[in-house]
């Protein structure tokens, strides 16, 4: 019985400690100084829980960078979802959904600032894909949903 109990508990607290991601709120600079101060290639992809594409994509950026572990690709989950469904909502969304990148909730709601800090192209719709390696000074921009063999290629562009 009291293996049962053990094991029950810890049950409960890895559960917990996987429920408990942590969803930090961000401002616009401090998104753009984490991909101007990247050190590893890095792939930031802005997204919605509400937009039927962005979730339909985020399996396969999960996948896809999990295949490159060895190149030290940090995927990043930028929510521009409403105020008021931060951080609940997103939360039990993202626990929902089993993601595992870190996921930021972008706390601005002017498109016409943030977006072209980002990327001159970028016109507010999502999804929207930044991909950066600062090292070898490349930067690609997708103003829509990748599908996931271009988003393969694209993944190997940036490691290669």
């Amino acid at each position: 019985m009291k293996k049962i109990a053990i094991a029950f508990l810890l049950s409960l607290l890895v559960g917990n400690v996987y429920s408990q991601q942590q969803i930090r709120k961000v401002k616009i600079g401090d998104v753009v100084k984490m991909i101007d101060t990247s050190t590893v290639p890095i792939v930031v992809n802005f997204w919605a829980t509400w937009c039927a594409p962005c979730v339909h994509e985020i399996p396969w950026f999960e996948s896809s960078v999990a295949e490159l572990k060895d190149k030290n690709v940090k995927l990043v989950l930028v929510s521009l979802d409403f105020k008021s469904d931060f951080p609940d909502k997103i939360k039990a969304f993202v626990k929902s959904k089993g993601y595992k990148a870190s996921i930021l909730w972008l706390d601005e709601t002017d498109a016409d600032l943030f977006c072209p800090l980002i990327d001159n192209k970028w016109s507010g719709s999502i999804p929207a894909t930044l991909m950066v390696n600062n090292k070898k000074g490349y930067r690609q921009f997708y103003g829509e949903q990748v599908p996931e063999m271009k988003l393969k290629q694209e993944l190997k562009k940036l490691v290669e």
